[in-house]
């Protein structure tokens, strides 16, 4: 009896240490693979919405010169756009997300607990203005939306209603870089969270980002990027490697991706000040990076600074 009794709490000591880290794997695999599937369900619904800007209103009256008006943009996009191509349970307006299991705040990727959004300033402020060399860039604000999917998935989104598919506003410094604003190109951002409000509401774990970029032709990513212990320095021709040696999962981001976390910069907790490297190349000899501070993608020569890097996972 004695022998056995030890064998059970050696058995029940050994069975505390690794479970946690069994469950942690297995959670992590799991919403790996819910989050892969949301992607894929998103980016073939956007490739079937002929353009994405322009759906209703920003401003939505009850009569003619009312004082009562409302933003209704982001859920006219949901309701008359999105929801005809996805498969959509419930549409929650900004003053009801929590019907749409939406939290009111989660941990960003440096462990502080922030609230969630609610407006496209409050996402971003480079959307309410943003200027560089005399040029700049601004849209209206809107209120965000939310809604579930058929999968349990609670996603709150942020429009803009006069987002582009080009470029422009863009343009060439006497440097010879050239500059353009993002968030002229992001048509919609969406925080997603893989099991409504259950825990752990975490950044990187059930929460996560897909920004679509480009009214026409639209883009989706759905960047995770890695800890901030793979930030570091690098020279352009050595990023990949900095990346895959810190990971073997982890890569560079394109300029998209990164992008989207700029878009998201709050989240992600990118560093203030950075310039960070994309592995996108925009001519033989310039290549893409992002500007955290200006709020700008931009075309620069390659050459061996030492430049941010953040890795991501596919």
């Amino acid at each position: 009896m004695a022998e056995i009794l030890l064998s059970l709490t050696i058995i029940g000591i050994v069975a505390a240490i690794t479970l946690p880290s069994l469950t942690g794997n297995i959670n992590e695999r799991t919403w790996n693979t819910q989050r892969k599937a949301l992607y894929a369900r998103f980016s073939q619904a956007i490739s079937l919405m002929p353009a994405l800007n322009g759906y209703g209103t920003l401003k939505e009256e009850s009569s003619e010169g009312a004082s009562d008006a409302v933003d209704t943009a982001t859920e006219t996009f949901l309701t008359d756009g999105l929801a005809k191509v996805l498969k959509i349970n419930n549409i929650c307006d900004n003053e009801h997300l929590e019907d749409c299991g939406i939290v009111t705040s989660f941990t960003n990727m440096a462990g502080s607990q922030i609230p969630i959004p609610m407006t496209l300033y409050e996402l971003n402020s480079h959307f309410r203005s943003v200027a560089l060399h005399g040029y700049s860039y601004s849209t209206m604000d809107t209120k965000a939306a939310a809604f579930e999917t058929q999968n349990g998935e609670s996603i709150i989104a942020f429009y803009n209603q006069s987002c582009i598919t080009d470029l422009n506003p863009g343009f060439s410094t006497n440097q010879g870089s050239f500059i353009a604003f993002p968030q002229s190109n992001m048509c919609v951002n969406f925080i997603y969270d893989l099991n409504g409000n259950k825990g752990p509401n975490t950044f990187g774990k059930d929460i996560g980002i897909m920004t679509v970029f480009n009214s026409t032709d639209s883009i989706v990513v759905a960047p995770l990027p890695a800890s901030a212990d793979r930030e570091g320095w690098a020279p352009w021709n050595m990023a990949t490697k900095f990346c895959t040696d810190k990971d073997s999962e982890s890569r560079m981001p394109n300029i998209d991706e990164l992008s989207a976390m700029l878009i998201n910069k709050n989240i992600i907790n990118l560093t203030a000040g950075a310039a960070f490297l994309s592995n996108s190349v925009g001519s033989l000899d310039r290549i893409w990076l992002v500007s955290v501070d200006g709020g700008t993608r931009l075309l620069v020569f390659k050459d061996n600074t030492q430049r941010s890097i953040r890795c991501v996972r596919r």
